[in-house]
């Protein structure tokens, strides 16, 4: 700044940007219709909204991961180089899990709360 050049300074890690956005585009279309579930039963949970949300999630996880995994030929090997980010994912991941069972069957079974809601986003 002295020489009055600019400097570029990396503010968002692109991998966290990357996952971002794939989980917010693979996911969408299964929280809207949670959402608009949700409203539509006047904030009871049915039978589609969490169990869209959850098999998403699991598919999200298990086949889209294994093919990435499949798509590696043989012969080479890959490493996960931000490996505090894929830890920090999967932590979180396994938490929204059980948050999710503890506010549909726990906390308050087949009702979603406005607090339970504010709080999941």
């Amino acid at each position: 700044l002295r020489q009055g050049r600019p400097v570029e300074v990396v503010i968002w890690n692109s991998t966290v940007a990357n996952l971002t956005l794939m989980a917010l585009g693979s996911s969408a279309p299964e929280i809207l219709l949670s959402v608009v579930e949700v409203f539509k039963n006047g904030f009871y949970s049915g039978d589609l909204g969490p169990s869209t949300i959850v098999g998403s999630a699991a598919f999200n996880l298990l086949v889209i991961v294994a093919a990435c995994i499949m798509a590696v030929p043989g012969t080479e090997s890959r490493r996960i180089k931000e490996t505090g980010v894929f830890v920090v994912t999967a932590v979180f991941s396994v938490l929204a899990y059980v948050w999710l069972v503890v506010i549909v069957t726990v906390v308050t079974p087949d009702v979603i709360d406005l607090w339970e809601a504010s709080i999941t986003l």
